[in-house]
């Protein structure tokens, strides 16, 4: 029975959801779509190269402005289909069928859900939950994620969980699942403690050289 929140059991499957929401290419494409709008951003140089060589060779505002807009659609134009493509792989879901002792897995991406897999092709489930503590006299809290990483035949899937979660719990609930067809689950903590900021090296030295001068 799923006890974690991540793990959603319906009646035909147990579902450890990454991100909920509809799948498929044309879904993949229109969520691809605004955050294709920071390509031209990203590639602002080159086009603002561009404007400032039409600039010097003497180009009216007008036209300037017409070519830096032609390049930035175009720029758009390439980042959309390149976004939704490395954006296609995504895993936002695991199912695990039937919902009761699995016998069959599927991994459901942004683009659409792969082909059945019998069980036993996941050799072993591991969660790592990495844990940024405070250093002494450090007022901001630890921060804490957790990834999964599944262990198939020929192939390893990573993918990132949402945060908030309880790690043992969910390590808990998967070896309850999956437990009974031999699939091992592991957890392991990684806890590093938060790097002390430096003085500014420079602003202590000049003040140093103040003092001092002061002092004489």
């Amino acid at each position: 029975m799923a006890t974690d929140p991540l793990l959603r059991r319906g009646p035909d499957s147990t579902d450890l959801v990454v991100r909920a929401g509809p799948v498929g290419p044309a879904w993949n494409a229109l969520t691809a779509a605004g955050p294709a709008l920071f390509t031209p951003l990203a590639l602002g140089v080159p086009t603002l190269l561009v404007a400032f060589w039409m600039t010097l060779a003497g180009a009216r505002a007008s036209t300037v402005f017409v070519v830096v807009g032609v390049i930035a659609g175009l720029e758009y134009l390439i980042g959309w289909p390149a976004l939704a493509f490395s954006r296609a792989r995504d895993i936002l879901r695991v199912e695990f069928a039937p919902a009761g002792v699995p016998a069959s897995l599927r991994l459901v991406r942004a683009a659409g859900p792969d082909d059945w897999l019998p069980v036993e092709t996941l050799r072993e489930v591991r969660l790592t939950n990495k844990v940024v503590e405070p250093y002494q006299g450090d007022y901001k809290p630890a921060v804490s994620t957790l990834a999964l990483e599944l262990v198939l035949q020929g192939v390893r899937e990573r993918l990132a969980l949402p945060a908030g979660g309880d790690p043992q719990r969910l390590a808990d609930a998967l070896k309850a699942l999956l437990g009974p067809a031999g699939v091992v689950v592991e957890l392991r903590t990684e806890r590093i403690t938060r790097n002390r900021p430096r003085p500014n090296s420079s602003w202590t030295s000049g003040g140093s050289a103040s003092a001092g001068s002061g002092g004489g």
